[in-house]
């Protein structure tokens, strides 16, 4: 089991984009956990960063440690029930971006492999055969944004939100993301100082006004 090194960065030490009295979008950097860990020194995160300026704010989804990204949190329980029913049922639209080891050679594609954790490596997940004891149904689609000399900028927009699923169906494809400690070999942890997943666009209608929402953060892997 690797050992989790939490340095939490201090710059930006919030990104705030919108809030009212249903909701909350932030930025989050890289490095910060969505939510804490057990450990007490995992205690600081974007939730609790985002308590200290507004208490009532509720955890709604999360995004990995190292990801980056478009996240929204809730501001009460109607919010909160009403958003984590939208992810659940599919009915929002998530978009990452990633830079990936090699050249891509189709434009776009399907990624369609069932995931399930690694017993014997956790928190490890891996592509399983589907109807297999504890693996879940999951789907990506990607699409080729640049093709770099060594590298590929990629769209993918999951059709679920299985644990490390992007990275796990990258590394699938043949193409880990670059940076990734988790599932990259020595050559793609240290090409890139940290992991290259962000979370540029996320939609998503209003909990009470029913209004469509979108809320983008460019990503930050330009060549």
């Amino acid at each position: 089991m690797q050992i989790f090194d939490y340095q939490p960065p201090s710059i930006p030490w919030l990104d705030l984009r919108y809030q009212d009295r249903d909701l909350i979008i932030i930025n989050k950097p890289s490095g910060l956990l969505s939510n804490p860990g057990r450990a007490a020194h995992t205690f600081d995160c974007a939730l609790t960063r985002l308590q200290r300026l507004y208490p009532d704010t509720i955890l709604v989804h999360r995004l990995d440690c190292a990801t980056s990204g478009i996240m929204v949190f809730a501001r009460n329980k109607k919010a909160e029930s009403q958003l984590k029913t939208q992810f659940q049922d599919r009915q929002n639209e998530k978009v990452y971006i990633a830079e990936v080891m090699g050249v891509i050679a189709k434009d776009s594609g399907i990624i369609d492999l069932a995931i399930a954790p690694d017993p014997e490596h956790p928190p490890y997940q891996k592509t399983q055969t589907s109807g297999t004891a504890g693996a879940k149904s999951a789907l990506t689609h990607y699409r080729v944004l640049e093709r770099r000399e060594n590298s590929t900028l990629v769209e993918l927009t999951p059709q679920t939100g299985r644990t490390h699923q992007l990275r796990v169906h990258m590394l699938a494809l043949g193409h880990p993301i670059l940076g990734d400690e988790f599932y990259g070999d020595d050559e793609v942890i240290k090409a890139r100082p940290r992991l290259c997943l962000h979370a540029q666009s996320l939609r998503f209608t209003h909990p009470y006004s029913g209004k469509a929402m979108h809320f983008y953060s460019k990503h930050p892997f330009s060549a």
